[in-house]
């Protein structure tokens, strides 16, 4: 009777290891402003047979690790210009890139100090950072946060104003945690962070018009286009996908 039960035992065994065998298994590159909500789908993905495993940070960080060949079979950026950067190296599936979500700017506060900003060529933002205060944005020179950041600063006529009190961070989300620990009196993220976060207020939003669209594109790494790769950018587009990017506060129209 033992041996009869240690027998189902590893028949069970193997029978597990060998459905996890199975399991088409993708590597996805996303921009860290992706994080809550690609984690969220993680569940769903896996009834549909994918398991996905997630790198998140800056979309040139991912960029560029794709470029020295990096192993990612999906990259999903948070602005067109590193999807650009990779497409023309040769580095995305032909047919594959579609914008899958949209954001906003804002500008953000830790949630015990809150100050209203109605933004605009007006605004004095100086006077609003108060003596010896610094922007946290992620660093204008690569991460598209705060290069929507710098051009809608240079849209409003501020930005000569605000370079040398900018405090770079090496993505969106660390931003965010320099305004939550309180190192940064202010900050400018995506909506979907500030709402990710307790520990900060939404002080202002940033006119839609004073950057070019925040959108976020998903392709196909090339030489690595399979069908849970598909699968996983078709779960983005369907209705399920779109519900869970909504949730997070993300447009998806």
């Amino acid at each position: 009777m033992m041996f009869r039960a240690f027998a189902v035992l590893a028949v069970c065994l193997s029978c597990a290891t060998h459905v996890r065998a199975q399991t088409p298994q993708i590597t996805v590159y996303a921009a860290a402003s992706l994080a809550g909500a690609f984690e969220a789908m993680v569940e769903p993905l896996r009834a549909q047979g994918i398991s996905p495993r997630f790198s998140f940070a800056a979309s040139s960080t991912l960029a560029r690790q794709i470029e020295q060949g990096a192993l990612a079979d999906v990259f999903a950026s948070a602005d067109e210009e590193w999807m650009d950067h990779l497409g023309a190296r040769g580095l995305v599936a032909p047919g594959t890139r579609r914008v899958f979500a949209g954001n906003r700017l804002v500008l953000i506060a830790p949630a015990d100090r809150p100050r209203a900003a109605d933004i605009g060529p007006a605004t004095d933002f100086a006077a609003l950072l108060g003596p010896g205060g610094r922007l946290a944005v992620g660093d204008p020179a690569h991460v598209p946060a705060g290069r929507y950041a710098r051009q809608a600063f240079e849209a409003l006529g501020r930005w000569s104003d605000l370079r040398g009190r900018i405090a770079a961070a090496d993505n969106v989300r660390a931003a965010l945690a320099l305004v939550e620990r309180g190192e940064a009196p202010l900050g400018v993220v995506y909506a979907t962070d500030a709402r990710a976060s307790a520990r900060v207020a939404v002080v202002g939003i940033f006119p839609a018009d004073l950057h070019p669209p925040i959108v976020y594109p998903a392709a196909i790494v090339a030489r690595r286009d399979a069908p849970a790769a598909r699968a996983f950018l078709a779960y983005l587009e369907s209705a399920d996908g779109k519900a869970v990017l909504r949730r997070f506060g993300f447009t998806t129209d």
